[in-house]
């Protein structure tokens, strides 16, 4: 029973953060079968991430540096940009800008859901530091999933050459905020919640407005008001 509570606590975080992000697009709800399919192909991505990490940390050790801004932050941000750019980008789904937002929060959360399930399994978490994990790597995959989305949906509607730098910029962006998250939780010890957390209250505050300007520039905006002022 204890198991199945832990386990518990480390899926409901990732579903909670999705449903929230889901309900946050105002104008074209995507298919929940769409959010759901990229969701799990968070899950997946987790093993080879897991096996590019381990040759990386034996071929180029593990120090502060090179553990957070590359062999973390660097390979995580950039299989799932990787396979949004593949799988997504071009997508008749993809429809408007607020859709790069949550198909990359959605395989982001994928991707904390299931590492978080394994962190319950193999450490034999307590319930507390489960709640712990929900405010802050959970919640911090959601957010550099907002950065990665939000540029990727300013790519999609953008033209010209200044698309190929909106969209590495929606690649580099995720890659130096995940990579300052994790360069503080291992180089401050003991005190690294007081650096944490101003950084997640910025990141969040800063995500909200990225969500909000997504969705004003939906090309559905027009259409739904005009649909509300015939009503």
């Amino acid at each position: 029973m204890l198991i199945l509570s832990i386990i518990s606590s480390a899926v409901a975080p990732g579903l909670a953060l999705l449903t929230f992000f889901y309900l946050k697009d105002k104008y074209d709800q995507e298919p929940l079968h769409m959010v759901i399919k990229v969701f799990l192909l968070g899950f997946l991505i987790v093993f080879p991430v897991m096996i590019i990490q381990r040759g990386l940390m034996l071929g180029w050790g593990d120090g502060p540096y090179v553990e957070s801004f590359l062999i973390s932050a660097g390979v995580e941000e950039c299989l799932k940009w990787f396979v949004l750019y593949h799988m997504i980008y071009n997508h008749t789904e993809f429809d408007e800008p607020y859709d790069g937002i949550l198909y990359a929060v959605a395989i982001s959360l994928g991707f904390a859901t299931i590492e978080n399930v394994m962190y319950a399994w193999y450490s034999h978490a307590s319930i507390g530091s489960m709640f712990l994990r929900a405010l802050l790597p959970v919640s911090g995959h959601a957010m550099f999933g907002v950065i990665m989305g939000y540029h990727m949906g300013r790519a999609k509607f953008s033209k010209g050459a200044r698309t190929r730098w909106i969209l590495a910029i929606s690649l580099v962006l995720p890659w130096i905020w995940h990579g300052i998250y994790d360069f503080i939780l291992n180089t401050t010890a003991n005190y690294w919640i007081w650096f944490i957390v101003p950084l997640m209250a910025f990141l969040w505050y800063g995500g909200m407005g990225k969500v909000a300007r997504a969705n004003n520039r939906s090309p559905f905006r027009v259409l739904k008001r005009e649909e509300e002022i015939n009503m």
